[in-house]
């Protein structure tokens, strides 16, 4: 998932180690969710995303609105300011390549967010479709997913997805150790 050029997301200081917008930054974002809310009801709908993540990212239609699904938790066919900012934030986690540092600092909600249908659980076929959003891909997903599968259940818990959250760091740093 790559952010287009020009989108307004581009020049939002973005904190890369915790993962979330500077308070004045929060602000800007916060304005420009209410120009986007042309209804006035501090909320976007469906269509309004589709249209803002349509012109920001490069996603495609089926993704966009599976993004909307996943941020609509109440399935009220809306999202509010907190799933917009929670979505910004893991737009540009992804442009700085940060995607397993917000995994990890934000894991309660990221779980959440990934546990589709609601069961406490995250089964192999949510981590496969919803992997887009961090740009976790192929046979490495599904290898991920079952090495951390520690109950043999097919479905991570939130304990073992918090161990996923922090081998993913470790691996991380590894790598940036390796490319010095």
């Amino acid at each position: 998932m790559k952010l287009k050029e020009g989108a307004l997301l581009n020049y939002l200081d973005f904190d890369s180690v915790y993962c979330l917008l500077s308070l004045r930054n929060a602000k800007i974002l916060s304005d420009y969710f209410k120009l986007l809310d042309v209804h006035n009801r501090n909320t976007l709908n469906d269509i309004q995303f589709y249209h803002f993540m349509h012109h920001v990212t490069d996603l495609k239609k089926k993704e966009i609105m599976m993004t909307f699904d996943m941020l609509d938790w109440n399935a009220s066919g809306e999202i509010a300011f907190e799933q917009f900012y929670m979505l910004v934030c893991i737009l540009l986690c992804s442009e700085y390549h940060v995607e397993k540092n917000f995994i990890f600092r934000h894991s309660r909600p990221v779980f959440e967010l990934l546990d589709m249908d609601g069961g406490r659980t995250i089964s192999p076929a949510e981590f496969q479709a919803s992997g887009f959003l961090f740009n976790l891909k192929g046979h490495a997903l599904d290898k991920i997913f079952y090495e951390f599968d520690v109950s043999g259940d097919e479905h991570l818990n939130y304990k073992e997805f918090k161990m996923f959250t922090m081998a993913c760091i470790d691996m991380q740093e590894e790598t940036k150790k390796m490319q010095k």
